[in-house]
C-alpha cells in the first residue's frame, strides 16, 4: 500500500506538495494550540512547561519589549504588562494570540517545506521570511499604538483583518519570486515523463 503511494505521489508531484502541505500546516499550527492549552491552568497543565518552556509567552513579552524599545526611543512614554503596552497621551493595545503571527508563519514554513526546492534554497529562505513577518507585525504594532485610535478605519475594518490582508499579499509575492527563482526549479511541479520503457532517451538517428 505504501509501496503504492510512494510511486504515485512521485507521478503525481502536485499531490505531494499539497499532502506536505497540509500536515505540516496542521502539525506546526496546532502544536502551538496545544501547547497554549498544557502551558494554561485546567486539566492537561504543566507548570514545569508553563514556567521554563512557555515558547508563547515569551515570544509575546519579545514583541512587547521591542515595540516598547522603539516606542522609547520616539520619545514616548511607555508602560507594559505581560499581554499590554500602552504610550501616555499617544494609545496602546492588548495583545492576544491572533497578534503573534504563529498561523502565518505556520503557512509560510509549511509552503516553503512542501515545495520541492533544495535545501540550502529552504534553510536561507525560511528564517528571512519569518524576520520579515515579524518585522511587518512590529510595524503594524508601532501603527496601532501611534496612530489607530486617530485613523478612520477603525470603524471600517478590524486592524487584524488589515494586517493579514497586507502580509498575505506581501508574502504571495515573495513566495512567487522564490518559486521562480533558477531555472532548473521553474517546472518542479510537474510531472516526470520518460521516453521508451526503459527511460533512455531514444538516439536520434543521424541522417547524412
Amino acid at each position: 500500500m505504501f509501496s503504492k503511494l510512494k510511486a504515485f505521489l512521485a507521478k503525481n508531484p502536485s499531490y505531494r506538495f499539497i499532502i506536505i502541505f497540509l500536515v505540516a500546516y496542521l502539525i506546526l499550527d496546532y502544536f502551538t494550540l496545544f501547547y497554549m492549552g498544557v502551558t494554561a491552568p485546567g486539566n492537561l497543565y504543566s507548570s514545569f512547561l508553563d514556567e521554563n518552556l512557555n515558547y508563547v509567552r515569551g515570544f509575546r513579552l519579545f514583541l512587547l519589549s521591542i515595540t516598547s524599545g522603539i516606542l522609547q526611543l520616539m520619545g514616548h512614554d511607555v508602560v507594559t504588562t505581560d499581554t499590554m503596552l500602552h504610550a501616555y497621551n499617544v494609545g496602546g493595545f492588548n495583545i492576544v494570540y491572533s497578534c503573534l503571527g504563529f498561523g502565518v508563519m505556520s503557512f509560510f514554513v509549511a509552503f516553503v517545506i512542501a515545495y520541492p526546492k533544495s535545501l540550502k534554497s529552504k534553510l536561507l529562505f525560511i528564517p528571512i521570511g519569518l524576520i520579515l513577518i515579524q518585522s511587518l507585525n512590529v510595524l503594524r504594532l508601532l501603527l496601532i499604538t501611534l496612530y489607530w485610535k486617530r485613523s478612520f478605519l477603525m470603524g471600517i475594518i478590524d486592524h487584524h483583518t488589515l494586517f493579514n490582508i497586507i502580509l498575505y499579499a506581501l508574502l504571495l509575492a515573495m513566495l512567487y519570486l522564490w518559486v521562480n527563482s533558477g531555472n532548473k526549479n521553474a517546472n518542479e511541479l510537474q510531472p516526470m515523463s520518460s521516453a521508451g520503457g526503459g527511460g533512455h532517451r531514444p538516439e536520434v538517428e543521424k541522417k547524412n
